[in-house]
This record gives structure tokens, C-alpha cells and sequence, in this order.
């Protein structure tokens, strides 16, 4: 019997989290685009593309962990169980593996009540197949060149608007085994932070500007965009640009927005004039007590 959680590394408590982290660490790890004709790596990738294909589906994994092997055919084992118990005849022990002495619990019921009908294979498993993609490419779509388990090459269309974590589903038939799912993995970028469709960055904005207002560039995924900075913008104020945010999967004429935040720039290096500007408007913004002490000094 093959034992999935084992093919993990993971305890039978194992929750959706780990299942995920640990199917993730080992694909990288025994991929065949890293591992170049290491047979062992890629029997040992299809194993885990297997566990994980099973683990990570709540109903499935339910399945196997009352089935094992034979987890596939469970809704025909309980239909089997059922006419049993309404007809008498033989007796199943809940959560063992053997039934009479027999290997199979599927076997057994089967030879019992399926006269011998042939039963048409099960479709393989699907899998998953990790990818990184940029920001940019999450923005504008994608495409890569897969080296499938099989030894295939596929190339496979990424569509804008993906996510951590987005399933970009390949059907089988593309692929020459069963379903294949992209697992989308977004570089973090220098720039913006993504939150669901929307972006947030920073822009800088001189000391000028932000005390007597005036137009700044603001970066966004299509290119740079002008925003009116009103007179007295304070450090720290966000502003919302409609639709310059990520496309929404599945739906590439929607976007999210770009929320740009103030960072105010202090002037370096000033000159004796400047200095003396600065020194004038600090005393126009005293109070008057603090302006007769002084003259008092």
C-alpha cells in the first residue's frame, strides 16, 4: 500500500496548510527540470504529484483515509456493504483492510456481487505543477514550456490576473496524462504590494509641492500617470487612481485600484538663501509669546 502521507513527510493530522507546504518543497525539489535524468527523482516527483493530488481534495482524502488503495472505488465498496446488509450473505469490519483473509476489500465485494463485469480504468490522477511568475507577467498574462512527468513538453497560457495560490487548470487531453493544475507562486515586488486587485506603493513628493501643491508622476503597471498633490498634503496621505490596479481573473476589462501614499521629501544641501527662507517662515509660524521672549533675550 502506498502510504501518502508518508510520500509528504506528514502526520495523518496533517491540515490543508501543510499539505500544500510540504507537496510545494518537495516539487521544487525532485522537479525534472532541476533533477536532468535522475530516473529516482522522477518517480519520485510522480509520487508526489499523486499524494497531493489526493490530500489536498477534502472528499478524497476522506476517502483514503477509511479506504486506502482502494479509496477510489469506496462508492462502490459502500454500495456493496449496503446489499449486504440488507441481504445478509457476509460481514465487513469497518477500517481494515482485509475482508476474510483477501487483500482488497474491493476484490472481495466485487467477486460477491459483480458477476465478473469488466469496469472501464480509472482516469489518472491530476496533478499539480508549481510556477513563479513576476508581477508584470501576473499583470499582462504569461505563457511557459512545461517538462511534464511523461517526458512531454507543453507549452501552457497563464491569463492575466493570477494570484499566490491561483490553479490554472490544463485539461488532460492536453497534456497525454491526466488534469494538470498551474499553482500560481507572484514574485514580491520592489514596488508595489498586492493586496487581491489592488496595488500600493509610495510616491515621493518634494517639500514644495506637498505645502503649495503641484502635479507629481506616480508609477503604475502601464506606465507613469499624473497626480494633482493639493496645497498642504501631509506626509502619510493616501491616494485612490481607479483602475490602475491588477486585472481581475477572468474578467480583463475589470481592474482593481492603485492606492499611492505620500512620501514626503526633505530638501538636502541647502544654501545660505534657502536656510535663511527657512529660517524666516519658522519665525512667522511662532506664537507671539515665544517671538517677545525672544526679543526679550
Amino acid at each position: 500500500m502506498t502510504d501518502y502521507y508518508n510520500v509528504l513527510g506528514l502526520p495523518r493530522t496533517a491540515d490543508d496548510k501543510a499539505v500544500r507546504q510540504a507537496y510545494r518543497k518537495l516539487a521544487r525539489q525532485y522537479h525534472p527540470d532541476v533533477n536532468h535524468e535522475d530516473s529516482a527523482s522522477e518517480e519520485k516527483f510522480k509520487a508526489i504529484n499523486e499524494a497531493y493530488s489526493v490530500l489536498s481534495d477534502p472528499d478524497k482524502r476522506r476517502r483514503y483515509n477509511r479506504y486506502g488503495d482502494d479509496w477510489e472505488h469506496s462508492d462502490r465498496i459502500e454500495e456493496a456493504q449496503a446489499r449486504s446488509r440488507r441481504g445478509g450473505g457476509f460481514g465487513f469490519r469497518e477500517g481494515s483492510e482485509s475482508f476474510s483473509g483477501q487483500s482488497s476489500i474491493f476484490d472481495r465485494l466485487f467477486s460477491d456481487f459483480g458477476g465478473g463485469r469488466s469496469r472501464a480504468p480509472s482516469p489518472p490522477p491530476a496533478t499539480e505543477h508549481p510556477v513563479e511568475i513576476t508581477l508584470e507577467e501576473a499583470f499582462q498574462g504569461a505563457s511557459r514550456l512545461l517538462s511534464l512527468a511523461n517526458g512531454r513538453r507543453l507549452e501552457v497560457k497563464i491569463p492575466a490576473g493570477v494570484d499566490n495560490g491561483s490553479r490554472v487548470h490544463i485539461p488532460a487531453g492536453g497534456t497525454g496524462q491526466g488534469d494538470l493544475y498551474l499553482v500560481m507562486a507572484v514574485k514580491d515586488h520592489p514596488r508595489f504590494e498586492r493586496k487581491g486587485n489592488d496595488l500600493y506603493s509610495q510616491v515621493e513628493v518634494p517639500l514644495s509641492d506637498a505645502i503649495l501643491g503641484g502635479d507629481v508622476n506616480v508609477p503604475t503597471m502601464k506606465g507613469q500617470v499624473s497626480l494633482t498633490i493639493p496645497p498642504e498634503t501631509q506626509n502619510g496621505r493616501r491616494f485612490r487612481l481607479a483602475g490602475r490596479g491588477m486585472p481581475v481573473l477572468n474578467d480583463p476589462t475589470s481592474q482593481g485600484n492603485l492606492y499611492a501614499t505620500v512620501k514626503v521629501v526633505l530638501p538636502a544641501g541647502l544654501s545660505p538663501e534657502e536656510q535663511e527662507l527657512f529660517q524666516q517662515l519658522r519665525r512667522l509660524r511662532q506664537p507671539e509669546g515665544q517671538m517677545e521672549d525672544s526679543d526679550g533675550e
